[in-house]
């Protein structure tokens, strides 16, 4: 059992048999009143976000989780598939479980998933856990003029996961940059 006070950030827990992840916690005080805790969940059976508060000497029962490296294979209209580098076993996981972070993947690159173990079935498989930044090489966009380093003019640039970011003028084909996974933008071109 985990006491509501320390439910941090990423912590998982379950109620009532659902999984979820912290995404903001809030701990409030009212004058002669017990405290209360407010946390911002994602509820990791269906991705929504929701809020949850709790008296503050409340308990919440641990997620049993786990976390386990696997290798990106390819995604088709379902889902996306992953295979463990060690045992050769292929997972697939949902898309809509995936979510957002499939778009930064590309093939053979590795990633955290998160599983829960509900105890009457096979490990559930979560979420993705991606790096803060990724590299990935352009492979269309216009080309570059020389001079055209110093200006704050962007132009569209597709990546070779087939993502489109927008880039500063010198970037060209070929060039390999790297994206913030959480917002999806250019940070800076890779060496």
């Amino acid at each position: 059992m985990i006491n509501v006070t320390d439910l941090r950030t990423g912590t998982t827990f379950q109620v009532d048999g659902t999984p979820y992840a912290v995404l903001k916690y809030t701990h409030t005080k009212l004058g002669r009143g017990g405290a209360t805790v407010r946390v911002e969940v994602r509820n990791l059976k269906t991705g929504r976000v929701e809020e949850k508060t709790f008296n503050s000497g409340a308990r919440v029962e641990a997620a049993p989780t786990t976390k386990r490296r696997l290798q990106y294979l390819y995604k088709d209209e379902e889902n996306a598939v992953f295979m463990d580098p060690q045992s050769f076993e292929q997972v697939e996981i949902p898309r809509r479980i995936a979510g957002e972070e499939i778009r930064f993947l590309k093939d053979g690159q590795e990633a955290d998933v998160l599983f829960w173990s509900s105890g009457d079935a096979a490990d559930v498989p979560l979420t993705i856990e991606l790096p803060p930044k990724v590299t990935l090489k352009v492979t269309d966009t216009s080309p570059g003029v020389k001079g055209n380093s110093a200006t704050n003019i962007w132009k569209p640039a597709l990546l070779e996961n087939g993502l489109q970011v927008k880039v500063p003028l010198f970037i060209n084909v070929g060039d390999a940059v790297r994206v913030d996974t959480r917002t999806g933008e250019y940070i800076e071109r890779a060496k």
